[in-house]
């Protein structure tokens, strides 16, 4: 009997300039320890981590988190995944992990440290989530440290007035770091990136979908 069809996301990620800066593996799984995944990261070899999503909703954040330092090369492989799956996910298979090790390589060269790599029903959705990820990757890499600390009270839930008595400024000045921070423009963002990930994973599902008619035709 053939397993149920499995597509999804794979996120590599790649410490840049490795061999001049002490490793910091240890400091991102820390950051991403609690983020949504349907494998979580491990490091998978030298300075590389690795997981899986199926939830599209999922990738923004986990995403942001490693995009957040500029420490890091991701590389995000859309696809078929070999089901059942594994507790671990450096046992785990499938294109979609054969394609995030393309993504991260080809993120050498990739103006944001970022590439999406896909089958090819699901290119064009796909180049449109890498479009997004590029565009917001470059607001994160100018958001500064204050701006960070008003974007993640705000998360938290924290209005403008509470954020403004943690930080011991004015309400106006939380709000002018904000905008510079591009918070509103970041909220968008993500969801912007959850909605073309939910569209670049239904367009590879007949891709998961041909993985599981082969093996249910090899066991006949």
């Amino acid at each position: 009997m053939a397993v149920p069809s499995l597509v999804g996301l794979v996120l590599t990620v790649d410490q840049r300039g490795s061999r001049r800066a002490p490793d910091r593996v240890g400091e991102l799984l820390a950051a991403l320890a609690d983020a949504p995944t349907r494998l979580a990261f491990q490091r998978t070899a030298g300075d590389e981590v690795q997981a899986l999503v199926t939830e599209a909703g999922h990738l923004p954040a986990l995403v942001e988190r490693v995009l957040r330092s500029g420490d890091w090369r991701l590389g995000l492989g859309l696809g078929a995944v070999q089901a059942p799956l594994p507790a671990d996910v450096r046992e785990a298979r499938g294109p979609a992990f054969v394609r995030a090790r393309a993504g991260v390589e080809a993120a050498r060269t990739s103006p944001a440290g970022l590439r999406v790599h896909a089958p090819e029903q699901a290119e064009t959705p796909a180049r449109a989530l890498e479009s997004a990820l590029w565009l917001w990757a470059s607001l994160l890499e100018r958001r500064t440290r204050r701006g960070w600390e008003v974007v993640d009270l705000v998360d938290s839930g924290a209005t403008y007035d509470q954020a403004a008595h943690q930080l011991g400024i004015s309400p106006s000045a939380v709000s002018q770091r904000a905008a510079a921070a591009g918070l509103a423009e970041g909220r968008r963002a993500r969801e912007l990136v959850a909605h073309l990930a939910a569209l670049a994973l239904e367009a590879a599902r007949s891709e998961a979908d041909a993985e599981v008619d082969a093996g249910g035709e090899e066991q006949q």
